[in-house]
């Protein structure tokens, strides 16, 4: 039986290009790795599980590791916080989401896939996320379905997967190498699905490692009538650099999520961050940093001259003696004289900090800690929150489109496959649902919207003072909706319309009752 089959190649090929398209982008991943994450990136010639050994002639200041994590963290609380509401579920149509019930069914859901998200990995993957599209500009995980928590997710970084994408510029593909030991290949594809190769390694060399290829494609043989994985929308091979096929698959969506700080030109299939922007910056610290040593190690123990009337070796430790026959000359000098400017070499290099600390976002999100704001109200300080918050929007709406859109959808449909999510009401079926984000950066985005219903009402009211007929031109209903929509509240708090109007109803049928009685008095 042949395993080199004509769909293995098909994949090997598919590989083949997007690995092309990805080495102009290797060189600057590589100096990115070397300069700023040297923990992260794997790349031609790196062996498997070996801890890479840091390079400290080039990685002296830790300045730019530390604003990378500060930058992580920051998205993190700011965009994804495993601690608080970060996304409401909400339908298209408006009027549905008044009727009884459905309300509380969405807010049902939400609950449920933050309970899975808790459960999962996803938080740890996602601070991960972070940390790589900071420095590369581009980061990825594949989100599987899982037996015992419903979803898991897998990490990558730069180097060790490729992208392609479709005629829209958006990622439908991915592959990567990888390396896998003789017994994990047998636990993952079964033994009878190996090489003879590596079926007798798994039973006398069980550490020793194999490189595996895996690749995620739009599948050339999708057929929705059909329900196997031979015909769903993305087909997945595992693969030896041979060609022997391990294990085939298929995904109803593209299972890997991948996302691009930015992307300069419709052609790029990778992204640029703030590492890109930044690297110039980080190896001048990292220079002058080495400047500066060198400078103070030349001003404490400076390069010494010394006459050939000394006796023996110089002693230049403290109160070291060294014999000399001479009578005139100096025995031991300075070769010359080191003159250090060091407030000048510090002022310099503390410029280059802060510029890279705001490349970073990290003084964005460093400020608000560390500044006073005993002397301000509670609003003043939110408004300053979001006022900063406001330079991460731009990133927000691709990471919107390229990362949370891809993960809620894909989730809520394991989910679904599942039985996880609860049957909804009969009016929901066949309506789109929408997802709305109000994270902390999502919220400062909302902000100058929540003022200018303040500001609209405040108007109103003050012209009501005068004629109360104006209130009749504002729809109060739909500014508290509005208003909370903005503020992030659960729509699950706000009564259904009917229960509404069956308040309202009870109410005035209680006044008028009240104003019949008065009038019989």
């Amino acid at each position: 039986m042949s395993y080199k089959t004509q769909e293995t190649e098909l994949f090997r090929k598919q590989y083949d290009v997007m690995k092309a398209q990805s080495q102009t982008w290797q060189g600057t991943w590589k100096e990115l790795s070397k300069f700023i994450a040297p923990t992260r990136g794997f790349f031609e010639g790196d062996s498997a599980n070996s801890g890479r050994k840091i390079d400290h002639r080039a990685l002296i200041d830790s300045d730019p590791m530390l604003a990378v994590e500060v930058l992580a963290a920051g998205m993190m609380s700011g965009l994804t916080s495993p601690s608080r509401s970060w996304f409401e579920l909400n339908l298209s149509d408006e009027e549905i989401m008044k009727q009884n019930g459905v309300r509380r069914w969405l807010y049902e859901v939400k609950r449920r896939m933050e309970e899975v998200f808790s459960r999962s990995n996803i938080y740890n993957t996602l601070h991960s996320f972070y940390q790589e599209i900071s420095v590369f500009g581009t980061a990825a995980f594949l989100l599987e379905e899982d037996a015992d928590k419903v979803i898991s997710c897998r990490s990558f970084t730069a180097g060790e997967y490729v992208l392609g994408t479709d005629s829209r510029g958006n990622i439908n593909s991915f592959g990567r190498e990888f390396f896998m030991t003789a017994e994990q290949m047998v636990e993952a594809f079964g033994k009878e699905n190996l090489p003879l190769s590596v079926v007798g390694r798994s039973e006398t060399q069980k550490t020793d490692w194999f490189k595996v290829m895996h690749v995620i494609m739009p599948n050339p043989q999708a057929d929705e009538s059909k329900i196997d994985f031979a015909h769903m929308p993305y087909v997945s091979a595992y693969f030896t650099p041979q060609g022997h096929l391990l294990k085939r698959g298929g995904y109803q969506e593209f299972p890997v999520i991948a996302a691009r700080w930015e992307v300069k030109n419709s052609s790029d299939i990778y992204g640029r961050g703030p590492g890109w922007k930044t690297l110039g910056d980080v190896k001048m610290l990292q220079k002058m940093q080495k400047a500066k040593l060198v400078a103070l190690d030349k001003n404490t123990n400076p390069p010494m001259m010394v006459s050939a009337n000394v006796q023996g070796e110089v002693n230049l430790l403290p109160g070291g003696l060294t014999r000399y026959n001479g009578t005139t000359d100096a025995a031991i000098k300075p070769a010359y004289q080191v003159s250090i400017d060091l407030a000048a070499l510090e002022s310099s290099i503390e410029r280059v900090k802060q510029t890279i600390k705001g490349q970073f976002f990290a003084d964005v999100f460093l400020m608000l800690s560390a500044q006073n704001f005993s002397h301000m109200t509670a609003t003043e300080v939110a408004e300053r929150h979001q006022e900063k918050m406001l330079v991460l929007g731009p990133v927000l709406e691709r990471l919107k489109n390229e990362l949370l859109d891809p993960l809620i959808e894909r989730t809520f449909n394991i989910m679904f496959r599942r039985g996880v999510i609860p049957l909804p009401p009969p009016i929901v079926e066949g309506e789109d649902i929408k997802v709305q984000y109000v994270s902390m950066i999502a919220q400062a985005q909302k902000a100058s919207g929540m003022n200018g219903i303040e500001q609209g009402i405040n108007f109103i009211s003050r012209l009501a003072q005068g004629n109360p007929e104006v209130l009749d031109k504002i729809d109060f209903d739909a500014a508290v909706e509005e208003g909370l929509d903005l503020l992030g509240v659960p729509p699950v708090l706000l009564r259904d319309e009917e229960d509404t109007q069956r308040i309202r109803a009870r109410r005035q049928a209680v006044n008028m009752a009240q104003l019949s009685l008065s009038e019989q008095k």
